[in-house]
């Protein structure tokens, strides 16, 4: 009967989405319906690095020739200048100051710069930046020209001279300068400036507690100190905290209180705000006065569009249409199935596998009964069959058919891999419905007990049911109540008012960002930990990890919380499907970075790409 529900959804969403792509067309009207996909992840990995092992496959579909110059990225075209680049981004955005460091508020990137940017003539069979992790060494500067370690608990970062703020009051185009940069850490670890509590995204990370002091030295060097000597922890903090590190304008932050208001937008990035449609579409035109010039191509002054617009469109299904007729550029976080349908329907779109870097999870509310106990959390997770879900509903396009490590499987040498587990644990996430209902009769729940799932909107809808028909079959009832991300964040993340399961377009699990930072997820009051998990052990390990004083220490640790976590079950695993970007013919430069819309790098990516006129 499982079997049969699965193969039934699935036929269903086949359906939907063949009729989709095979009646869109330049004359077909946007269908109106809001059937959605989630977020999911491909099964391909990254290359060993210094500061991490990871595999040596590329992750990209992209063909790159090397030329008589030896550019690998000649084949790509020639960059032209003008036009318009028209994105797709699933959700509206609630702010706009990267103080709030969290979605939806991911655009600030596009007119806000960072300190950092991937290294852009980097070729993508060698490092392809589709993890969320990036090691130090495919870092290169941004806003900052270059930085060192005069010792291991010393970093001073050496600002670059020739940055100007946006022509736009206060500002008014005054040079960016290393006191900027204070600010902005000032007031995102709450260390000065007027500024005495981290924002909500910095609170519980090693900078915060670890960071003793940020000066400036003179007018284009930062001088950090901190009481650690981990350069990977202190790396990934100041490097690659995402959204975060957009720094803001400290006149702006002054004159209005903060940056919440889409009209007091301001940045040294290279496009400005110009219009903003709650709901609708964000409008960003070339920035005449931005500094930059294109890595492989250093005598382009970058943007080379003139106009860069971000379309809310919560509906896959609409999204996949409005690409269909050109009415998009580019758009990604699409599923196997929905890239196979659009292969055969419109061969021209490029396709592009992108690791989103995170295992789909059912969350319990673990400080709440019947969640609080194991028994019970380790029978939800024997009712459902993962492989059967892999090989039935994903076609076998999954990163694995095992339950999830807290760190990703694509960061081999890190956490605590399946392989490793003893074959206890691995019964433990075993199928075996019989087993589950056992486990409920231990728990006190001989007859089941009924409880709900708050769901966003925006995730596989279809592999929720699968996952409520698994329940229902030992006596668990979840009746599923869907939420719009906004309110969704309010209800679960904000406010914690959940009593029973939770979900989103993000597991706890299979996390590919920086090692340290994935064992925040389970941390207690962190931020990010909504099932409300508060385990002295865990916690332990966090400062232990912070201050391993090697590589191989801190590796030791993130392993060791990675079984701890393991063992808890504190959520359910899932699987990691693959996911999909799409761009158009004419949008050129793209290569399935991390990925074709990465939020915390919009100022970045688009700037570097270019359309075509007369392909489009």
């Amino acid at each position: 009967m499982k079997k049969r529900t699965i193969w039934t959804v699935l036929t269903s969403l086949m359906v939907v989405m063949s009729l989709v792509l095979a009646s869109c067309s330049s004359s077909t009207a946007v269908p109106t319906s809001t059937t959605t996909t989630t977020t999911t992840t491909p099964t391909s990995t990254l290359p060993a690095s210094t500061t991490s092992t990871m595999s040596t496959s590329s992750v990209t579909t992209l063909n790159v020739t090397t030329t008589s110059t030896g550019n690998w990225w000649d084949s790509l075209g020639t960059p032209q200048y003008g036009g318009t680049i028209n994105i797709r981004i699933n959700q509206d955005v609630s702010a706009f100051d990267p103080y709030l460091g969290t979605n939806p508020n991911y655009i600030n990137s596009a007119w806000m710069e960072s300190l950092t940017q991937p290294i852009w003539t980097m070729d993508p069979a060698t490092y392809a930046y589709q993890l969320s992790y990036c090691p130090p060494q495919y870092y290169s500067g941004d806003l900052a020209q270059s930085w060192e370690y005069t010792d291991p608990q010393t970093l001073i970062i050496h600002v670059r001279q020739g940055v100007y703020w946006q022509n736009i009051a206060p500002a008014n185009g005054r040079e960016f300068t290393a006191a900027d940069v204070v600010y902005h850490f000032d007031r995102q670890l709450g260390m000065g400036d007027g500024f005495t509590k981290p924002s909500p995204y910095y609170a519980t990370t090693p900078m915060v507690q670890q960071c003793t002091s940020i000066t400036a030295t003179d007018q284009f060097t930062v001088v950090f100190k901190f009481n650690i000597s981990n350069a990977e922890i202190i790396d990934g903090d100041w490097m690659g905290m995402g959204i975060a590190s957009s720094i803001e304008c400290s006149d702006a932050v002054a004159a209005y209180g903060n940056l919440n208001n889409w009209h007091d937008a301001i940045g040294t990035g290279p496009f400005i705000l110009t219009d903003w449609v709650d709901g609708t579409a964000a409008t960003l035109t070339a920035n005449p006065n931005y500094w930059g010039y294109d890595e492989r191509y250093p005598q382009n002054k970058l943007p080379y569009v003139d106009k860069l617009v971000l379309l809310v469109m919560p509906s896959d299904v609409i999204s996949l249409a409005a690409l269909r007729t050109g009415k998009i550029d580019a758009m990604d976080q699409m599923t196997s199935i929905v890239a196979n349908q659009l292969k055969t329907a419109s061969p021209e779109i490029s396709q592009f596998p992108e690791p989103y870097g995170t295992t789909l999870t059912v969350d319990p509310k673990d400080n709440t009964a019947p969640f609080n106990n194991i028994l019970v959390r380790e029978a939800l997770q024997k009712a459902i069959d993962l492989p059967t879900i892999a090989s039935a509903y994903y076609n076998g396009e999954v990163m694995s058919t095992n339950p999830a490590d807290l760190v990703g499987v694509e960061m081999t040498g890190w956490g605590y891999p399946y392989s490793q587990w003893p074959q206890s644990l691995k019964n433990a996430y075993s199928y075996d419905p019989t087993a589950a209902k056992q486990l409920l009769v231990q728990a006190g729940y001989p007859n089941g007990f009924k409880t709900d799932i708050a769901l966003q909107n925006n995730v596989d809808l279809n592999l929720y049911e699968i996952v409520q028909s698994y329940f229902a079959a030992i006596g668990v009832n979840m009746a599923i109540n869907l939420m719009d991300p906004a309110t969704w964040q309010a209800y679960v993340l904000t406010g914690r008012q959940q009593d029973g399961l939770a979900a989103r377009n993000l597991g706890f699990l299979g996390q590919t960002y920086d090692p340290d930072r994935a064992l925040f997820r389970f941390q207690t009051g962190y931020q990010v930990n909504y099932v409300q998990v508060s385990d002295p052990t865990y916690d332990a390990f966090i400062p232990e990890a912070a201050t391993a004083t090697s590589l191989d220490a801190f590796s030791t640790v993130v392993g060791n919380a990675c079984e701890y976590a393991a063992q808890k079950q504190w959520v359910i695993s899932l699987l990691e499907p693959e996911n999909f970007a799409f761009c158009q013919p004419w949008l050129k430069g793209f290569t399935g970075q991390n990925s074709a819309l990465e939020y915390s790098t919009y100022f970045f990516y688009t700037a570097r790409w270019w359309i075509i006129p007369d392909l489009k």
